[in-house]
C-alpha cells in the first residue's frame, strides 16, 4: 500500500461526530501504511452543492436552454471549469482509492456530498457513452462508501421496516461508482452509533482501522459486465446470459435480477 494515494470525501458538520472519528481513523491508518491521504472536508470548504452555470468560466454555449452535462463537458475540454471543481478533479485523478465518509440522510447522501458528485463527476471527465460501467473512466481506481446509519441493522434487513440495505445502496454503488468505472469495495457501515455505548463505538472504529490495513487488496463487488448487454437492443441482457443463469436460484445482482430472488447479500453490506 505504500505510495498509494487516497482521497477521503467527507461530509459532516461536527468535528466531534462519529463520522469525524471514522475519517480521522482512516487518515491515520492509511498514512501509517505509507499512503498519501487528502481529505475534502466539504462543510469546512463550504463546498457549493448546486450545479449551475456559475461552474463555468466565461460564456456558456446556450444560455437560453442551459444543459449542465453538455456545457460542463465543453468547459472541461477547454479548461474552463470553476476552480473548486478543477481542484477536486485533480485530487480524484491522482487517487488510487476514494472513500466517501458520511451520515446516511434519507436513505442516501447528504446534499453537499451529492453536490460534489453532481459537479465533480462531469461528462467527459468521469464518464461518457463509450466509457462507463465495466469500461468506465475510473476502472483502475477503487472506491467505497463508509457511513453511519440512524437505524439499527435489523431495520435494514430483507425483513426489516427500512428494507434490504443492499437494495438501498444499489443506486449509489452501481448508478454512481460502478457507472464511472470504479472497482467498488464492500461498504463500511457503522450501524446506529448514536444508539450504542462508547465501548461499542470504539470497537467499530478499531474494526475500521483493521480493515484499512489491507483494504486495497480486497476483491471488489461483482457487477454484470457491459459486454453482457446488447447495445443494439437498448442494452438488454444478451440471450446467452439468460441461458447461463436460467437454472440458477438467484438473480446475478441486486439490480439486474432477471425476476429471480435477490442474491443473498450480493453487495456484502455490513461486513
Amino acid at each position: 500500500m505504500a505510495g498509494k494515494k487516497v482521497l477521503i470525501v467527507y461530509a459532516h458538520q461536527s468535528a466531534g461526530s462519529f463520522n469525524a472519528a471514522a475519517k480521522d481513523a482512516a487518515k491515520e491508518a492509511l498514512t501509517t501504511k505509507g499512503c498519501t491521504v487528502e481529505v475534502s472536508d466539504l462543510y469546512a470548504m463550504k463546498f457549493k452543492a448546486t450545479a449551475t452555470a456559475e461552474d463555468i468560466i466565461g460564456d456558456v454555449k446556450n444560455a437560453d436552454h442551459f444543459r449542465y452535462a453538455e456545457e460542463t463537458k465543453v468547459a472541461w475540454e477547454a479548461g474552463k471549469l470553476s476552480d473548486d471543481i478543477t481542484e477536486e478533479q485533480r485530487k480524484l485523478t491522482q487517487a488510487d482509492l476514494v472513500i466517501f465518509q458520511f451520515p446516511m440522510y434519507w436513505f442516501s447522501l447528504p446534499a453537499i456530498m451529492k453536490g460534489w458528485i453532481d459537479r465533480v463527476l462531469t461528462l467527459g471527465y468521469a464518464f461518457s457513452q463509450e466509457k462507463r460501467y465495466s469500461q468506465g473512466v475510473f476502472k483502475d481506481k477503487k472506491a467505497l462508501l463508509s457511513f453511519t446509519t440512524g437505524s439499527l441493522e435489523s431495520m435494514f434487513s430483507a425483513n426489516g421496516i427500512n428494507g434490504d440495505m443492499n437494495v438501498t445502496l444499489w443506486p449509489l454503488q452501481n448508478g454512481i461508482l460502478h457507472y464511472c468505472g470504479f472497482q467498488v469495495l464492500a461498504p463500511q457501515i457503522f450501524w446506529a452509533p448514536s444508539h450504542v455505548p462508547p465501548e461499542v463505538r470504539s470497537t467499530m472504529l478499531e474494526g475500521w482501522r483493521k480493515r484499512l490495513e489491507g483494504v486495497l487488496g480486497e476483491e471488489p463487488l461483482a457487477f454484470t459486465s457491459m459486454d453482457c448487454f446488447d447495445r443494439e437492443k437498448g442494452f438488454q441482457l444478451k440471450p446467452e446470459f439468460h441461458e447461463e443463469h436460467a437454472a440458477k436460484e438467484f438473480g446475478p445482482t441486486v439490480g439486474t435480477h432477471l425476476g429471480k430472488p435477490l442474491p443473498p447479500n450480493q453487495m456484502r453490506a455490513g461486513v
